[in-house]
């Protein structure tokens, strides 16, 4: 059974600017895609529909929950301390206090930030800032991860960090970026984005090679 499912993705913003235009995409359980192509071209459009935080025309069937790790973490941190963070979704989905610090210090374990639950997230670092926000989605136990732009801010040891993190996951991943060697190291496929549509699909190396979206030479 396919973990997603999507045909024939559309959706048009309030100022009639059309971000999808047919897009069909799937991923098995526990795969990692990374999503390539320009500003603009659909692919933050899409993994929020994929999240339920906006609504087009078309159908989309996720076998389990999704959770969404946005490109700047300040937007996800925003409680007193890193535990009151962590702990925030599962206190939303509906767990008494006990359950959602119980499904919070395992979450932190996983991300090795459990030395800094009682922090508050502005004294961290941008990469702390990073697990702690992949540290609430994980409290919240989805069975798919979507990241938009994950190694924004990241310095190299950071980065090399979140990649060596990212490996243990058991989660199927959706990864939003321009980093390709970030997304070489995570995903064995990709799929390409150009003007709200998917316009190729394959192994990571063959769509950067077809694209040239390597770095600059």
């Amino acid at each position: 059974m396919r973990l997603v499912d999507v045909r024939d993705l559309r959706y048009r913003y309030p100022d009639a600017t059309e971000a999808l235009r047919g897009v069909d995409f799937h991923m098995q359980p526990g795969e990692c895609v990374a999503l390539l192509g320009p500003n603009g071209s659909g692919k933050t459009t899409f993994v929020l529909q994929l999240a339920g935080l906006l609504k087009g025309e078309g159908a989309i069937t996720i076998h389990g929950k999704a959770g969404v790790v946005f490109q700047n973490s300040d937007d996800q941190l925003f409680m007193p301390t890193v535990l009151e963070d962590v702990c925030f979704g599962p206190l939303n989905q509906g767990c008494t206090p006990d359950e959602a610090r119980a499904l919070a210090q395992q979450a932190l374990d996983q991300v090795g930030m459990t030395h800094a639950a009682a922090k508050a997230p502005y004294h961290l670092s941008a990469g702390e800032k990073r697990r702690a926000a992949i540290a609430g989605v994980l409290a919240m136990q989805p069975d798919l991860l979507i990241f938009d732009e994950p190694t924004t801010s990241l310095d190299p040891p950071a980065e090399r960090a979140l990649v060596q993190l990212l490996r243990t996951l058991p989660q199927a991943m959706l990864l939003v970026t321009h980093n390709i060697p970030f997304a070489q190291a995570l995903a064995t496929r990709a799929v390409f984005f150009d003007q709200g549509r998917a316009t190729a699909d394959g192994p990571v190396a063959d769509i950067v090679k077809r694209f040239d979206w390597g770095s600059p030479r």
